[in-house]
């Protein structure tokens, strides 16, 4: 399908949903467009004992029965995987380096993962270089900006390849899936309170010519509320298997996902969740593998970029207003700075063709 060139638009698109909501638009005519759709066939999940099973079938089913490689993390969403996988396999822990700073380590928990499950275990470091070099590489196969965790997944991916696997596993999805976002879960939000507290940079905060793309979450709109977990299972749903899609395809490994392939066929229980019991079925599927084991405190991925980012003077292209991150998050300054070099890529000529 030939896509529309809309530059505009896929700006302030990128920045408020981390990618192009619009299918039939892209940042220029003729770019490579790496786009994956959902899986079809998700198998329905009623309990925590049918989500257990449909894990250990995805993992078996992908393996063959044969090593391959887990990124596991300190979280219970990875270690669940853990105790599925097969004999020999090799689990990677990203580690994010500052010189001079200590930031979160989830090596230690994911060491401890490990060797109960008799996994060999190493660790990724990632540094601000390979933030620079691979998020280039990323985007250019992309053809679109890149998330921040693009660059350590094909890092890892890198790493795995070089030590023989061709297949990587990761925990991708549990949280959107299964009520783990629960700062969004945590009450009812309006269309207005959802804009705001979801979209990663409102574009007429940093463009000089901003659109505001309602559609993703009007989509959801009923009486003026809108449906946030409907909204996470296909908005950012489909944004974050791309992310790790894109990111292990340019390091030519194979992706698995276990938790993607399935689908909550029962509502939300919203009365757990805001109760501090979120994500209570992958709790339930964790409690019954490591019986003796506390749950660990959810922590996202680890990426230092407030520290990372700390010293970046804000974009200097013409589309940005002056000055526009200087308050901003390492986080959302990231999705600026990506966006600014993704544009400077194009006007480059530094992109691949379709």
């Amino acid at each position: 399908m030939k896509k529309e060139a809309d530059r505009e638009f896929c700006m302030s698109s990128w920045l408020m949903y981390r990618t192009i909501v619009d299918n039939t638009k892209c940042f220029v005519e003729g770019i490579r467009d790496f786009h994956v759709l959902p899986p079809e066939n998700r198998t329905p999940v009623h309990n925590h004992s049918e989500l257990q099973v449909s894990l250990a079938s995805e993992v078996n089913k992908f393996s063959e029965g044969k090593p391959v490689a887990l990124a596991l993390s300190g979280g219970i969403d990875s270690a669940i995987l853990a105790k599925m996988m097969p004999k020999g396999s090799v689990a990677y822990t990203f580690k994010c380096i500052v010189p001079g700073m200590e930031v979160v380590d989830e090596a230690p928990q994911a060491a401890k993962y490990a060797a109960e499950c008799g996994l060999q275990h190493k660790v990724v470091e990632i540094y601000w270089e390979d933030m620079v070099a691979m998020s280039k590489v990323l985007m250019r196969h992309k053809g679109a900006p890149c998330h921040s965790i693009e660059v350590q997944i094909y890092k890892a991916s890198l790493q795995a390849k070089s030590d023989g696997f061709n297949k990587m596993i990761y925990g991708e999805s549990a949280d959107i899936i299964y009520g783990g976002m629960s700062g969004l879960l945590s009450k009812d939000r309006t269309v207005g309170d959802m804009i705001d507290r979801y979209s990663y940079v409102l574009p007429y905060k940093v463009l000089q010519k901003p659109i505001m793309i309602t559609e993703p979450y009007t989509r959801w709109e009923n009486d003026g509320y809108v449906d946030v977990h409907r909204f996470l299972n296909v908005t950012m749903y489909e944004e974050a298997i791309n992310s790790y899609e894109d990111a292990c395809a340019a390091a030519g490994v194979e992706l698995s996902m276990p938790f993607s392939r399935t689908y909550l066929d029962t509502e939300l229980d919203y009365s757990r969740i805001r109760n501090g019991e979120n994500k209570y079925l992958v709790r339930e599927v964790f409690n019954s593998l490591y019986p003796a084991w506390e749950v660990p405190v959810k922590t996202p991925m680890p990426r230092p970029l407030n520290e990372w980012m700390r010293d970046w003077q804000g974009p200097q292209r013409p589309e940005f207003w002056p000055h526009c991150t200087d308050e901003m998050t390492g986080d959302q300054k990231w999705y600026v700075y990506a966006l600014e070099q993704f544009l400077n890529m194009i006007d480059n000529g530094e992109y691949d063709k379709q």
